[in-house]
């Protein structure tokens, strides 16, 4: 039974993370799947887009982990990186929802201060 459990959560990720990159390809990046294995080398779930670290959580509980998330995030982001979480509740009750970005005040001001 663990080991079903296991191969759904990594089918649902996989498709969380692919579901990410065709949302981020419409407006205009060429991104991708980073393609790791359990986490082990530290690569961003999904890359292409320079300087930032995505982490993509595509899930139906947990929502309440996003500071879990965003530490994940920071631990495994280079020195030139902002950490993000890109993330989306799946369920049928909130089936078309929107991705959310999850990220630090700080790293946000830095980006934000680009585009005043």
């Amino acid at each position: 039974m663990g080991q079903v459990v296991v191969v759904n959560s990594r089918r649902k990720g996989k498709e969380g993370e692919l579901a990410l990159v065709r949302k981020l390809k419409e407006y205009g990046y060429d991104v991708r799947r980073s393609q790791q294995y359990a986490g082990i080398n530290s690569d961003a779930d999904v890359v292409g887009i320079d300087h930032l670290h995505i982490e993509a959580k595509y899930r139906q509980n947990g929502h309440g982990q996003t500071y879990e998330w965003l530490d994940q995030a920071k631990r495994e982001a280079r020195p030139d990186e902002i950490p993000v979480v890109m993330h989306k509740k799946v369920s049928k009750e909130y089936r078309g929802n929107e991705w959310l970005v999850t990220m630090t005040l700080d790293d946000f001001m830095q980006i934000w201060s680009n585009y005043e």
